[in-house]
């Protein structure tokens, strides 16, 4: 039995620029720093920054007045911004850029007052911020079928943006549903699907075709990773979403000869190490690496953080 690992997978650009954000930030200000809800979607990660000094809280009621508060990387709606700022907190935004585009074209959009329809899953934290940017303006749908109950006419202005960590292929079909019923809509000007997300699905159906089992290594909370567990089973194989390597169930390799690993894009690649490691003890001989799309996206970081 062998493992084939995917590349890309794992940490991508915006998680990696959130947590270095926290880590900085405890380097620079000291301890504690507040983060609004987890920094990225991924327990180990949270555990571990909260061992070094950070404390996490989802209301920022719960953050002492001037003390360092750090947005998440799903981002926030303006609201929030504000009552930070009416508080005297110290505010670091380690919203990811691609997520900050978004809300830009949101904020654009309604300027040109347009109905906005965001496509993506009801109370994610990355919508809520989203449709916080123009809560008047945005409607949410999560499916063709929301698609079909809406009753804009071609006289009413409409653009859609969507959710950065959704299914390529079903936010595709939704898409194309939107664009039949409203063949006037206003699509971004750039999909707004991340890279990461994008190369991480592509990187697992491709795969996917030389594989009998694919584990996909992410927290049940990462939309991401449970992305990617629903890509590989639409191509047939069995695939199940772990945590971490205890979550292994032996049953899952009788018959298997090959397994396919992949991580989230907010698993750190230790974990990856400790799913290799469980395997081999159950009986995985040779392990790879297969190289799908090559990635070198970088973030910078805030200005008050960069040395």
């Amino acid at each position: 039995m062998q493992a084939i690992l995917a590349s890309p997978r794992g940490f991508c650009a915006g998680v990696d620029r959130a947590i270095q954000i926290v880590e900085r930030a405890l380097e620079k200000f000291g301890k504690p720093v507040y983060v609004r809800h987890e920094i990225v979607h991924n327990s180990f990660v949270v555990e571990d920054l909260r061992k070094k000094g950070a404390i996490f809280v989802e209301e920022l009621e719960e953050v002492p007045s001037g003390s360092t508060v750090i947005f998440s990387a799903h981002g926030v709606a303006p609201a929030i911004v504000a009552a930070a700022q009416q508080r005297s907190l110290r505010i670091l935004d380690a919203t990811c850029p691609l997520v900050s585009k978004v809300h830009y074209e949101v904020q654009k959009y309604a300027r040109e007052n347009y109905k906005i329809i965001v496509i993506g899953h009801n109370n994610h934290p990355e919508i809520i911020g989203t449709m916080g940017e123009a809560p008047e303006s945005c409607i949410l749908v999560e499916s063709i079928q929301d698609v079909q109950k809406l009753t804009f006419s071609s006289q009413d202005k409409l653009a859609f943006v969507t959710q950065t960590t959704l299914s390529v292929d079903e936010t595709q079909e939704i898409i194309t549903a939107l664009k039949t019923k409203f063949p006037h809509i206003t699509s971004p000007p750039k999909e707004d699907i991340c890279y990461a997300t994008t190369n991480r699905q592509h990187a697992v159906k491709t795969l996917s075709q030389n594989v009998d089992l694919f584990l996909i290594i992410g927290s049940n909370n990462s939309s991401n990773s449970k992305r990617l567990v629903e890509v590989a089973r639409t191509t047939g194989i069995d695939a199940h979403l772990i945590n971490t390597a205890q979550d292994i169930n032996p049953a899952w390799l009788i018959g298997k000869n090959n397994v396919g690993i992949s991580s989230g894009a907010s698993a750190p690649e230790t974990l990856v190490k400790d799913v290799v490691s469980r395997l081999q003890e159950l009986g995985v001989s040779t392990v790879h690496e297969e190289k799908v799309i090559e990635e070198n996206m970088t973030f910078a970081l805030p200005k008050d953080l960069r040395n």
